[in-house]
């Protein structure tokens, strides 16, 4: 059973940073080195969106909205992934989840961390 908690969130002023993480339990095994994982955000009122992808190989893609501010990275010994943000704006605030990045057939999702920039 794979189980993430998603920590790192807060408020922040626009142009500020933040650093998320994305950490699988001991019983979810080496999710982040087999896997395609991404982090997902849902802002108010929207549906949640993916807003960045690493493969198993280490290769990054990233939504348009955040690409050259947001960096997706992962720790494999810590079995933790992670998202640098940088240059925030009030656009960003939302709740950020971490999962595999696919179009259905999730894990369990975590309860999310809230980021709320200001302007």
């Amino acid at each position: 059973q794979v189980q993430l908690v998603e920590s790192g969130g807060g408020l922040v002023q626009a142009g500020g940073s933040l650093r998320l993480s994305c950490a699988a339990s001991a019983a979810s095994g080496s999710i982040f080195s087999i896997n395609y994982m991404g982090w997902y955000r849902r802002p108010p009122g929207k549906q949640r969106e993916l807003v960045a992808t690493i493969t198993s190989g280490g290769s990054t893609n990233y939504a348009d909205s955040v690409k050259g501010r947001f960096t997706i990275s992962r720790d494999n010994a810590k079995n933790t992934m992670y998202l640098q943000m940088n240059s925030l704006k009030p656009e960003d605030t939302a709740v950020y989840y971490c999962n595999a990045a696919r179009i259905s057939s999730w894990w369990d999702w975590g309860q999310g961390t809230q980021v709320t920039v200001s302007s």
